[in-house]
């Protein structure tokens, strides 16, 4: 008997999520497929070396199958890439709805600001620098969903393939220029991506020095996305808690907020000269 190998095979739904109705359509397209060949499920599991308990969660959208199942299933199941095909739907659903949200939001929009007190954006960050994060989480995250979250959040660095391309801006808190997260040479990538990074035409990275008397962000972070259609999706972390904002008097708050925290940090050349030399001093 095989063994349920679901680390391998699929991923697990988001228990917190809403229901995922492509998991359950990819699910229904397998049982379909499966059953026009003339395959019992015990069959079916056989060939595709997992547990026939496996492919009941799969057929019936409890597991979302990884893109590899999908392959795999395709070739036995002699589907001409129809099963396949369907990777993107499973990619996109293994992802919990709040990054699901954030990653459309930052692939429709024109403009994205943000402010970051405590860790480098995800946008601008190393996936060294990134693994270094999660697994330094209290209580320590589980293997798989640390390697959930890192592929969510890299899969929206195709912000920077747009055509054409958004206005992108980051401000830092130099605390988290000099942290070394990670260790010395994870804190060394980090920074030579930023400047790398910094030095794209639509982008702009500043950094708030630790000895300003006056801060317009002490309220914790803060994001902005602003799309062609001329709406905006903000959110204050102490202001308006997780909850993502579009009514235009709270939009107001925090952009008058950012636009003070960008006046007040280093402007973007004389911060990438900042970075160019805490990197130098590491």
């Amino acid at each position: 008997m095989h063994s349920d190998v679901t680390d391998d095979s699929s991923w697990a739904l988001d228990p917190e999520d809403d229901p995922q109705p492509s998991v359950e359509v990819v699910g229904r397209q397998l049982k379909l497929w499966r059953v026009a060949a003339g395959l019992r499920a015990a069959d079916f599991a056989e060939l595709m070396g997992y547990s026939e308990g496996l492919i009941y969660k799969i057929e019936q959208g409890v597991r979302i199958p990884r893109p590899e199942y999908l392959a795999k299933a395709d070739r036995i199941l002699k589907a001409g890439g129809k099963l396949a095909g369907m990777r993107e739907d499973v990619e996109k659903a293994r992802y919990p709805k709040k990054v699901r949200d954030l990653k459309r939001w930052e692939d429709e929009a024109v403009e994205l600001g943000s402010y970051e007190n405590h860790n480098v954006h995800g946008l601008l960050q190393t996936e060294e620098y990134m693994r270094a994060l999660y697994e330094m989480r209290r209580p320590a995250w589980p293997k798989d969903e640390v390697e959930t979250l890192m592929a969510a959040r890299m899969a929206r660095w195709s912000i920077y393939d747009r055509t054409p391309a958004p206005s992108l801006t980051f401000v830092q808190e130099e605390a988290t220029i000099r942290r070394p997260l990670g260790g010395r040479m994870v804190h060394r990538r980090q920074l030579e991506r930023m400047l790398e990074v910094g030095s794209l035409r639509n982008v702009e990275i500043q950094v708030m020095p630790i000895d300003r008397d006056d801060h317009a962000g002490m309220d914790g972070r803060i994001q902005l996305l602003k799309f062609a259609d001329g709406s905006v999706v903000g959110h204050s972390t102490s202001q308006f808690g997780r909850r993502p904002v579009e009514d235009p008097k709270l939009i107001q708050v925090i952009e008058l907020r950012y636009g003070i925290i960008r006046s007040q940090a280093l402007t973007p050349r004389e911060s990438l000269a900042f970075i160019e030399k805490v990197l130098g001093e590491t």
